[in-house]
């Protein structure tokens, strides 16, 4: 059974790596954060009620879903394309997400009933009776290519430099 330790990840002279499960919660408390600055900035910025409060907010439900899906699906993506080129994994790191989303909100909407971000009346881009926005592929896209790091920190792995040439 898995630990979580990773205990055949390369270790540097920094100590161990974060378990799996005290990575989870790392991802999961980062996602909630950039959630919460996110519907915030989004806010100061509509076009028909701009709100300059900058109130963000998110969902109980965030934490355990940024997190397990972080280090339980995110990590082994993360490694398997991690020698691959940038628009490569940011496309993969963008399906990825938009395909998560939809499996989680749909999930979600069946257990307790309610999508609770649901993205209904936002645009002709929204897929998923609510569950997921197409058109947040290249907001998924950065975020993937920006946890390349984090997971790396995390798990006490050198971040590959891409050759030039």
């Amino acid at each position: 059974m898995d630990s979580g330790n990773d205990s055949s990840a390369p270790q540097s002279d920094q100590g161990q790596s974060l378990s799996r499960a005290q990575r989870a919660l790392v991802y999961g408390t980062v996602g909630v954060a950039m959630e919460v600055v996110f519907t915030g900035v989004v806010q100061a910025f509509h076009r028909d009620r701009a709100d300059l409060k900058l109130q963000g907010h998110s969902y109980l439900w965030m934490l355990p879903l940024y997190g397990a899906l972080t280090a339980y699906a995110y990590e082994p993506v993360r490694d398997s394309l991690r020698r691959r080129p940038a628009p490569v994994r940011a496309a993969a790191y963008a399906a990825g997400t938009i395909a998560l989303e939809y499996a989680s909100g749909r999930l979600l909407k069946r257990t307790v009933g309610v999508i609770p971000w649901d993205y209904t009346g936002h645009g002709q881009f929204v897929r998923g009776g609510g569950a997921t926005r197409l058109d947040y592929a290249p907001l998924w896209a950065v975020a993937g290519m920006a946890a390349e790091r984090l997971s790396d920190r995390l798990r006490r792995r050198p971040t590959p430099v891409p050759e030039l040439g």
